[in-house]
């Protein structure tokens, strides 16, 4: 039973957490939401200089809340990729620097392969195969989870991720950053069949639409289009358009993932990233499941969003499994999920 120490900066939250198998000991979370809200998003540089600062603090209250010692560590893992880079190479440092002084086995590990164990930490008995709906600020995906380790890509988004819609749709409405939250408050309040928004589709070339594929530049359009239209007749109904973009998007989500599992023949969805959190998204997919008679498994609120538990998670299955990294890891702005492999030796 592996105790793993992970460091996750791929983007702007801070994160070092220690888990055991699938037991989460200690997972501590900085977050820079109030660093960067001003710039109405992330600023790559402020998020680098933000993780070199509080890196070490994080580090050593995740081991003085686990109630452990370096010896009790097995190895040490961090986000290798994707993310930004600057942010990449903070964790990147500080995770080989602890694997060498303390001589630990090191472990690179994919972000989206973390967002994937979120599930793992929640839910111990989960076994492959499933499918995992990946929606975050960067990723909309639907993959197919065919064993530990490996990965199939169904489904992804051809332009904005769900998590940009939402952000870039608040911006437009002046609700500020980040998006998500702040539509999901207020879709609680307004009705979601108040104005019918396009579903984006993929055309093939040799006709019809792709199933599984995503598309959200055409509602952020339409959303604009409507507030626009809107503003200039009466008050915006803030609440009904962000009820109607997020029932748009929750549906279009629940659609293409549910038609891929049973595609597939698979019987159990699983949910990951800062999306995951919508409350929208959640209910549609648990009526969906019902009706289908799938398993859907949601992972806590606090691991939807990025952290270093699922990252610890991942790394603890990969190391039961003999695998560890090169300390000549480099870290990669982009990686494709069905290389995983490529990260251990």
């Amino acid at each position: 039973m592996a105790t793993i120490l992970a460091i996750e900066t791929s983007c702007d939250e801070t994160a070092v957490a220690i888990v055991k198998n699938r037991q989460v000991l200690s997972s501590i979370v900085s977050s820079q939401i109030e660093l960067h809200q001003i710039y109405g998003g992330v600023v790559p540089e402020l998020a680098s200089r933000q993780h070199l600062e509080i890196i070490n603090p994080c580090i050593d209250r995740a081991i003085s809340e686990a109630d452990l010692t370096w010896q009790n560590i097995d190895a040490i893992a961090v986000t290798c990729t994707p993310g930004l880079v600057g942010a990449l190479l903070v964790g990147m440092a500080a995770a080989k620097t602890l694997a060498m002084i303390h001589n630990k086995p090191f472990l690179g590990v994919h972000h989206l392969e973390g967002h994937i164990y979120a599930s793992y930490l929640a839910q111990p008995e989960l076994q492959p195969p499933f499918l995992c709906l990946l929606v975050s600020g960067g990723h909309t995906s639907s993959i197919y989870v065919k064993d530990y380790g490996e990965y199939k890509l169904l489904g992804s988004t051809r332009d904005d991720a769900a998590g940009e819609a939402f952000d870039k749709v608040a911006r437009l409405m002046d609700l500020g950053y980040p998006g998500g939250p702040i539509i999901d408050r207020l879709a609680q309040q307004g009705n979601p069949l108040a104005f019918p928004l396009p579903e984006g589709r993929i055309s093939l070339s040799e006709g019809g639409y792709h199933p599984y594929d995503y598309s959200f530049s055409g509602i952020k359009t339409a959303v604009l289009r409507l507030v626009e239209q809107l503003q200039e007749e009466v008050d915006l109904p803030v609440a009904d358009v962000a009820a109607s973009f997020q029932y748009t998007v929750a549906k279009v989500l629940t659609k293409r993932s549910v038609k891929c599992a049973l595609d597939y023949g698979l019987d159990t969805i699983t949910i990951g990233g800062g999306v995951a959190a919508n409350s929208g998204l959640r209910k549609h997919l648990q009526q969906a499941a019902e009706k289908h008679n799938l398993k859907i498994y949601f992972p806590p609120l606090k691991f939807c969003t990025d952290n270093a538990a699922m990252i610890a998670c991942a790394a603890a299955q990969h190391f039961n499994l003999g695998h560890t990294s090169s300390l000549d890891l480099e870290v990669r702005s982009r990686m494709p999920i069905d290389r995983v492999m490529e990260l251990y030796k």
